[in-house]
């Protein structure tokens, strides 16, 4: 019986301590045709803005020659109780400066308080140690500006390393 109940304790601690590989899983789409901006009001009531935030798929790790790299998550944030944002362009640039990809062919909307994100998988590395984005937004004269922050994370074994980037209007 000693032997069953141990047999039984190791399966159960082998299990709990399996990992599960769910890196690989692709991040939910931001679903940007159910999305898209069918009317916006006057551009008399609006005001537009630009946004820079800066990303980091890479890090440098105990040297210039050794990177780390990491998972990113863009939020889009509609910071307004009552008003929505259209947002026109969230375009993703690499550290050289050159187009990665474009995430939206035409503009959506944010409705208030809404959080939209765009991930960026740890494998995918052509942002590298000073990737970014730009964004190009509209918002009623009267509404609160939106927020753009990005959350770069990686963890593995026990080790963990994240932090955080806030969005700075350009225009």
């Amino acid at each position: 019986m000693k032997k069953v109940l141990l047999i039984l304790l190791c399966a159960i601690f082998c299990i709990s301590c399996m990992e599960t590989n769910k890196s690989h899983e692709q991040p939910p789409s931001l679903h940007l045709k159910e999305r898209l901006a069918t009317t916006i009001e006057a551009d008399s009531l609006l005001n537009e803005g630009k946004t820079y935030l800066s990303i980091y798929s890479q890090v440098y790790s105990l040297s210039e020659h050794r990177k780390h790299n990491l998972t990113v998550t863009v939020s889009m944030r509609n910071t307004s109780l009552s008003d929505t944002l259209y947002l026109e362009k969230a375009d993703h640039y690499s550290t050289e400066g050159k187009l990665i990809k474009p995430y939206l062919e035409k503009t959506i909307f944010i409705a208030p308080m809404e959080t939209l994100e765009i991930v960026i998988n740890e494998q995918e590395i052509a942002g590298g140690t000073g990737g970014n984005f730009i964004f190009v937004w509209k918002i009623n004269k009267n509404a609160h500006e939106p927020l753009f922050e990005s959350v770069m994370i990686s963890t593995t074994s026990q080790q963990g390393l994240s932090f955080i980037s806030q969005g700075v209007r350009i225009e």
